[in-house]
């Protein structure tokens, strides 16, 4: 396959990572010479600004399973997919108004560390290792994965371990920097990635228009694909009937209309947010007020979103129903690829510039939070007590570079199956599987103070049982006549619960169980987290934050409802 990407792209591409590997090596030396301690390798502790926390969040989040997932929802779901990010914007306003001071208050470094503040040491090491096999074989294999194989398909389709290597090997240059490095160096990637992003969908649009006979207009183009796709401009995914045909099964157990609002994409959302070592690793890198500020800034560009990263898949379906896409590689998960190959030179080079920072700048993110955790709740905890200073950031290093290796070899031929499944829901769908007993423990430990260390064990290992039980067994065990859940037969012939509505019955069945149990232990709990008067109060400023992007959020709902 011939190449997309003439010699001005390369150079575009080029000079982006000249731009980050200068600036990155330019604050690691700073970094080297002013803190030496581990807490300023991993944590970056007091040095975050508003703008470098808000940036790092979202340079971590929007990665492959975005721009190349969430595409290809957009191809296959349309609109409905971007609540996940609108309400990723309300979930950022929760943590910043209620987690965030609980972390800072009781000093918090690590997810592991909240666990073992509050619960008891052996709910951090279950969690610490669920944490590091979720974050090694979900997230990092996934973003490489598919990273690798939009990039390949630009580059001609025959260089994919070519470029996986690449893609390792740059995240890798970035994270052994430590913390203050990957966040200020995702300052850029952010800028680079928003700014690419928004250059691809004007093009698909105008392209759009070019084709439809409307003219090279962005909002004319618009206006073509809401013609063109009505149904792909509804949040809501109506509930099949017995004349449903399967496309329409299939979207629905993607995600099923008002039940997905009832508990999964929340559950998804808070846990991700709030619950999470990226969270807490740019937050404690300021005050309460800085760190509130950056999270917000987090969520109001995390309404740009869809914009950039699904609104391609969107044109991306209406230029291949129609004719004027006649290949689209690798299923739903090639229409972010097919629609870059419109872009003239030079633009192509921006595009795969920004895509190229979305993944590593998210795999530089997650690599630190693995080394993190192995070094602080697992290596200096268990394997090596006296560790100091120089030894944590060596052992963190060596973390990285083991994580990275690890998630190499089993992206090598995919072999987690993640083309199979579609790389936005593989995730989601296999993240959610520990999520609703994760997300029940930290919210009942964070704001009931009854809640016991054995509740939570059970919680979190209950969650998963049942996320299991429900995704996997259920629908055999119940077959299609249940009143449990709703259930639709699947191309092979078998019955699949959506996976929201699992998340769903999981955390409520965790939930009380940790609820009951906690009720039968004792009424003070010692452990409990102290709260002051005035803790979650806001300051008129991000009140004013708030807000605007409720406001946003409640315009887009009513627009597309």
């Amino acid at each position: 396959m011939k190449s997309n990407l003439a010699l001005a792209d390369y150079a575009v591409f080029i000079i982006y990572f000249i731009v980050v590997s200068v600036y990155g090596y330019t604050v690691y030396r700073k970094r080297k010479q002013d803190e030496q301690d581990a807490k300023a390798y991993f944590l970056a502790e007091g040095n975050l600004t508003w703008w470098a926390i808000g940036a790092s969040l979202i340079a971590s989040n929007i990665s492959a399973e975005q721009f190349i997932g969430m595409s290809g929802e957009g191809f296959f779901l349309g609109i409905a997919v971007a609540a996940y990010e609108w309400l990723a914007a309300i979930a950022l306003i929760i943590v910043a108004v209620w987690f965030i001071p609980v972390y800072l208050k009781n000093k918090i470094y690590t997810m592991p560390q909240f666990l073992k503040t509050r619960y008891n040491e052996s709910t951090a090491l279950i969690m610490a290792v669920f944490w590091l096999f979720l974050y090694v074989f979900v997230n990092l294999t996934s973003i490489l994965y598919l990273g690798a194989v939009a990039i390949n398909g630009l580059a001609g389709g025959e260089y994919l371990h070519i470029i996986m290597i690449g893609l390792a090997v740059f995240a890798l240059f970035i994270s052994l920097g430590g913390m203050k490095v990957v966040a200020y160096t995702d300052v850029i990637q952010v800028a680079v990635l928003i700014i690419g992003g928004l250059v691809t969908s004007y093009i698909a649009l105008t392209t759009v228009g070019q084709y439809f006979g409307v003219g090279e207009n962005a909002i004319a183009g618009f206006k073509v694909l809401m013609k063109e796709a009505p149904e792909h401009f509804k949040m809501i995914i109506p509930k099949p009937t017995a004349s449903s045909s399967q496309l329409e099964i299939d979207k629905y157990l993607t995600f099923p209309g008002l039940l997905s609002y009832a508990a999964g994409i929340w559950i998804i959302n808070l846990n991700y947010w709030g619950c999470n070592q990226y969270i807490t690793q740019r937050a404690l890198g300021a005050d309460l007020q800085t760190a509130r500020t950056g999270i917000l800034f987090a969520g109001m560009l995390k309404l740009l979103m869809p914009l950039i990263v699904m609104l391609p898949g969107i044109a991306a379906y209406v230029l291949y129903t129609n004719g004027h896409l006649p290949q689209l590689v690798g299923g739903k998960d090639g229409a972010y690829s097919a629609v870059l190959t419109f872009l003239p030179t030079g633009l192509k080079g921006l595009s795969v510039a920004a895509l190229t920072a979305a993944i590593v700048a998210s795999l530089a993110g997650k690599v630190n939070s693995i080394s993190t955790i192995y070094t602080l709740d697992i290596h200096k905890k268990y394997i090596q007590k006296e560790a100091g200073e120089k030894q944590q950031v060596n052992i963190g290093r060596l973390a990285v570079f083991a994580a990275m290796l690890l998630a190499v070899l089993f992206t090598w031929n995919d072999i987690l199956g993640i083309g199979g499944v579609g790389g936005f829901t593989y995730i989601q769908k296999y993240t959610g599987f520990i999520s609703p007993g994760v997300f029940a423990m930290f919210f009942l430990g964070m704001f009931w103070k009854r809640t016991t260390g054995a509740a939570a064990i059970v919680g979190v290992i209950l969650g998963f049982v049942l996320s299991v039980l429900f995704n996997e067994y259920a629908p055999a065990l119940f077959g299609n006549d249940t009143l449990l859940y709703t259930a639709y037969p699947n191309g092979k012939g078998a019955f699949e619960i959506p996976f929201h509505i699992c998340m769903g019955l999981s955390f409520f069945f965790t939930m009380l169980v940790m609820i009951l149990m906690s009720f039968a232990g004792p009424k003070v709990n010692p452990k409990a987290f102290e709260t002051e008067p005035g803790m979650f109060k806001v300051k008129p400023q991000t009140t004013v934050l708030i807000v605007i992007t409720m406001l946003i959020i409640i315009a887009l709902y009513v627009k597309f409802w």
